[in-house]
């Protein structure tokens, strides 16, 4: 059963996130987790409003949205929900931690890395949450990373087996700059329904446990429905 807002951990409480992470699974998301969403704020469709709210009627236990490079969205869902959870206390509402998703440059390459759980307003991120993509040195993937941990988050890469080089040689790369974890459950080839992909979720969750990294779970939702990516 999902508790009120008022009885949750902050949306900064790290530790109750990786209580979360641990317990994940192929079957977590979409229906009781989902770490990667977009609003109107970067390149989704939802308002920050009516993605909470479709959060809510799905009955998400917990969530983070992941603009590119802005926390704008998460500020408006977590105002609702706050307001929400005074209206009507006794009603079921998810828990929304704070997200982020920025541009990196990882081994010559485009790479996502995931913030979440950090303090939207320190001073290490600023520069990352203008809308923009990171240039120079700031788009260093161990710049990033290093950002998200000094605001106090955890730092995540998304979705490992999108990328030109393999997972088995970007993972071990990124625990060296510090990664804190992988997004395992994916679903690469957005099928309907949803659901993560078997093989690529395989090697990533190996590679997760080889290395000691928490894994994470999300729809990458940019279209208007949180059960898909687009």
């Amino acid at each position: 059963m999902i508790v009120s807002t008022a009885k949750k951990p902050s949306a900064q409480d790290i530790k109750a996130l990786q209580e979360v992470w641990s317990r994940l699974d192929a079957k977590s998301c979409p229906y009781e987790y989902n770490f990667h969403m977009h609003t109107i704020y970067s390149d989704g469709q939802l308002t920050p409003k009516q993605l909470i709210k479709q959060a809510t009627s799905i009955g998400l236990k917990g969530l983070a949205i992941t603009d590119h490079h802005s926390v704008e969205g998460y500020k408006i869902a977590h105002k609702w929900l706050q307001e929400a959870s005074l209206k009507t206390p006794q009603q079921s509402l998810p828990h929304l931690w704070t997200g982020v998703e920025i541009t990196s440059r990882l081994l010559d390459i485009e790479v996502h890395i995931l913030g979440y759980g950090f303090t939207p307003d320190h001073p290490a991120l600023e520069t990352y949450l203008w809308g923009e993509s990171p240039t120079g040195n700031q788009a260093l993937a161990s710049n990033v990373i290093h950002a998200i941990h000094q605001a106090g988050g955890m730092a995540v890469l998304a979705h490992p087996e999108r990328y030109p080089h393999p997972a088995k040689k970007i993972i071990p790369v990124a625990v060296d700059l510090g990664i804190d974890g992988v997004e395992a459950f994916y679903a690469y080839n957005n099928p309907k329904p949803w659901k993560t992909s078997p093989r690529k979720t395989e090697t990533v969750l190996n590679l997760s446990y080889l290395y000691g990294l928490y894994h994470t779970c999300g729809t990458d939702t940019h279209g208007v429905n949180l059960l898909q990516r687009i």
